[in-house]
């Protein structure tokens, strides 16, 4: 047999090489976990309970506050374990107290438009439940199923639209009422996270427009914060008319109706959000 002819011969990784692979396999096969004790601690209220109790609370604070069974608190002490594990929460050395960091400072009830708890930014709770909703879960668990599927020329539907027959962002209403809700809550404090430092720490881009289109603007709050923010700026919001149809006019902004693939608005810049 010649040589070329023969199977290449496989690397075989050594005995630590194994141990280090193993571990980070089951790293890979159990992060899941990591978003789903998210969601769980968005669902109990953990980030508004331990924010009530003035910044920082132990766990009978926390079955307290969250009104859960006194013998589930060494399954909250795990939780907790998990969520500080991940960055979530901060713990004190003894792992009794906890405290917020900046990422549940984001899932704080009450950090709305309305009622921001600091500096305007939004709740994420919105978004952390869409986006680990069972719709996108199935989604993600359908995948191998949308690869081997032949679809028809053109083009294929994206893996949401193939799993749920309706696109993530512009059919969601046929998904029922709360879900759509959901989604539709959960792209707006998307669009607006985080724009408070946006417009501190870029003051000089927007000062040398006149002119902005916010491409799938949404409801306006970016808009119109920089339209408040820099009252020189002309600002424009395309969308859909799904989303812009019912938006009242406030005269801060202007809205139009449309897909940015075909058609946007003339200005100065064009603003995109991902």
């Amino acid at each position: 047999m010649a040589a070329s002819d023969q199977a290449p011969s496989m690397l075989v990784p050594t005995d630590d090489e194994m141990l280090q692979a193993q571990a980070e396999l089951w790293r890979h096969t159990f992060s899941y976990l990591t978003s789903m004790t998210l969601r769980c601690a968005v669902h109990l209220g953990i980030p508004t309970a331990i924010h009530r109790h003035g910044g920082a609370a132990s766990l009978p604070d926390l079955v307290t506050a969250l009104s859960l069974p006194t013998a589930k608190l060494p399954f909250l002490r795990r939780l907790m374990r998990l969520l500080v594990h991940s960055g979530i929460f901060a713990s004190d050395d003894a792992g009794t107290t906890y405290r917020l960091t900046p990422v549940s400072f984001f899932l704080v009830d009450g950090a709305t438009a309305a009622v921001p708890v600091v500096d305007g930014h939004l709740s994420q709770v919105p978004h952390v439940l869409a986006s680990t909703s069972r719709h996108c879960l199935d989604t993600v668990a359908g995948l191998a199923g949308w690869f081997w599927e032949d679809f028809p020329a053109p083009s294929p539907p994206s893996p949401f639209e193939h799993v749920h027959g309706v696109t993530p962002l512009e059919s969601t209403a046929r998904l029922g009422p709360e879900d759509a809700a959901l989604f539709q809550e959960g792209l707006r404090v998307y669009d607006a996270s985080g724009f408070a430092v946006v417009l501190r720490e870029c003051r000089d881009v927007f000062d040398s427009v006149e002119s902005l289109t916010d491409c799938d603007g949404g409801d306006g709050a970016a808009a119109r914060a920089i339209a408040e923010a820099f009252p020189h700026v002309k600002c424009t919001v395309l969308d859909l008319a799904r989303v812009v149809g019912d938006v009242p006019a406030d005269g801060v902004v202007e809205y139009v109706a449309g897909d940015m693939f075909d058609f946007i608005p003339p200005s100065q810049a064009v603003m995109l959000k991902v």
